[in-house]
């Protein structure tokens, strides 16, 4: 096996580039124009033009009350862990060999959408993982997910939030390169069990909320959870 096939095997493996430097014992200069020339072929291979996928992740216990398509074969490794409906999706691309750009996306998939968007920034391998600790801090824990989930759940509860009637973020548009192209219909059936209920966030304004959900549906067809309630 030639040197850029060994890269590309462990570059398959989520190794960095450095991490894969050290296992083939050459220098990191030597591994960088590998690393971005398998970037590219797998760019133009599928069409989109868009940068490597070097991680996406997803806080364990994101599937509780949603509806998934059995054929699209995602787990959730504690899908009743308490999230109630507030998932967390981090997505890393390569920016150069020894970079990443990253974006984090807080999703209220039961009625909100998009809530919260930290970044996209760019890191390197080690300021990732901290932050990918912190990002995850106040859930039990995260998992590996395939980039196709995280479009499907970001993009999917921003489209159903909309039909509700709600914005996403406003810093969402700034993230949405590091997700690829959205064209598609969510394989994910939003709301808790099919139905749309509304958890009140410490920065919500709840009456707001209410009234905006009362526009298109009626009190039977939403639940809540306020301070009032």
């Amino acid at each position: 096996m030639d040197l850029k096939e060994q890269v590309r095997e462990l570059r398959l493996q989520g190794k960095s580039p450095k991490e894969i430097a050290r296992a083939l014992k050459v220098s990191p200069s030597v591994v960088a124009p590998l690393v971005r020339a398998i970037g590219a072929e797998t760019a133009e291979s599928t069409g989109t033009g868009e940068a490597e996928v070097a991680g996406c992740w997803i806080n364990v216990g994101w599937s509780e009350g949603l509806g998934l398509d059995p054929a699209r074969g995602w787990t959730d490794q504690a899908p009743a862990s308490g999230v109630g409906g507030m998932v967390c999706v981090l997505v890393a691309r390569r920016h150069t060999w020894d970079r990443l750009s990253v974006c984090g996306y807080l999703a209220d998939v039961y009625c909100l959408g998009v809530k919260g968007v930290i970044g996209p920034d760019v890191l390197d391998d080690r300021d990732l993982v901290r932050f990918r600790e912190y990002f995850f801090g106040e859930y039990p824990g995260w998992q590996e997910a395939p980039i196709e989930l995280a479009r499907h759940l970001v993009f999917g509860s921003v489209d159903h939030a909309r039909k509700l009637g709600f914005e996403p973020h406003d810093l969402f548009a700034l993230g949405t390169d590091l997700l690829g192209k959205w064209e598609d219909e969510s394989a994910i059936t939003f709301g808790r069990d099919g139905k749309p209920f509304y958890a009140e966030g410490p920065e919500d304004d709840p009456a707001r909320v209410l009234r905006t959900l009362r526009r298109t549906l009626s009190d039977d067809e939403f639940g809540y959870a306020t301070s009032d309630r």
